[in-house]
């Protein structure tokens, strides 16, 4: 990868310099299209503002589907919609020739994954209370809760490994994938590539979005008899 041309380059080839460079210009990316899809509301959408409201209703949709109510799926929705947005312009922004995934770097994907981890722990606590949200770490047997508490809190550490590692090692291999590619046959093969890539992009943005509401509905939705 390191002999790829990159624009950020033509600044500073450091590797720390590209990987912000990136991430900022996904950022600004992000911000551009919320803000044209906000600035201007009307009661028929059209154009940058369908676009929008197609993304958070399918969201909203999603969470209902998750929390099980449309409260909870609203309450959470600035979250997720942020963290789908940012991943989904960091893996897209990858296949374009000439920029880097920030995706493709734990760098980024750990982060994230540590937001989702202490926000739906902080969660869970504010809305159950500290003993009872722990208590149910340690099972509905109470002489398995020695057993089961430190298998539960394994469990809950290995969610970080998951959601970075998960992220990051596909959207890595598609860059690997795609530069192969471009290197081999440069012209009319990569065409289908892209197309795979780019369905990939949505699709990882869509899991993490999806394990983030799963986490959520778990740490604040208490059934009852427990």
């Amino acid at each position: 990868m390191k002999d790829l041309f990159l624009f950020s380059s033509l600044l500073d080839a450091n590797h720390t310099f590209t990987y912000f460079f990136h991430l900022g210009l996904v950022a600004l990316i992000a911000v551009i299209i919320a803000k044209f899809a906000t600035h201007s509301m009307q009661l028929i959408p059209r154009t940058t503002q369908n676009l929008g409201e197609a993304f958070l209703e399918g969201i909203l949709s999603m969470g209902r589907d998750t929390m099980g109510d449309e409260k909870g799926a609203r309450k959470y929705l600035p979250l997720v919609a942020t963290l789908g947005m940012i991943i989904f312009f960091s893996n897209i922004i990858g296949i374009i020739p000439g920029f880097e995934a920030p995706s493709a770097s734990l760098n980024l994907t750990l982060p994230l994954a540590l937001i989702v981890f202490c926000y739906y722990h902080f969660e869970g606590i504010r809305t159950q209370g500290f003993m009872p949200y722990f208590a149910h770490f340690m099972g509905p047997v109470k002489f398995l809760a020695p057993l089961m508490f430190p298998i539960e809190i394994v469990s809950h550490l290995s969610r970080v490994i998951s959601l970075s590692f998960r992220l990051f090692g596909n959207i890595k291999g598609d860059d690997l994938f795609l530069a192969v590619i471009l290197a081999l046959v440069p012209y009319i093969a990569p065409l289908p590539a892209y197309v795979l890539l780019t369905f990939m992009a949505f699709l990882q943005s869509f899991i993490f979005m999806i394990l983030t509401y799963v986490y959520l509905a778990g740490a604040t939705v208490v059934e009852e008899g427990h």
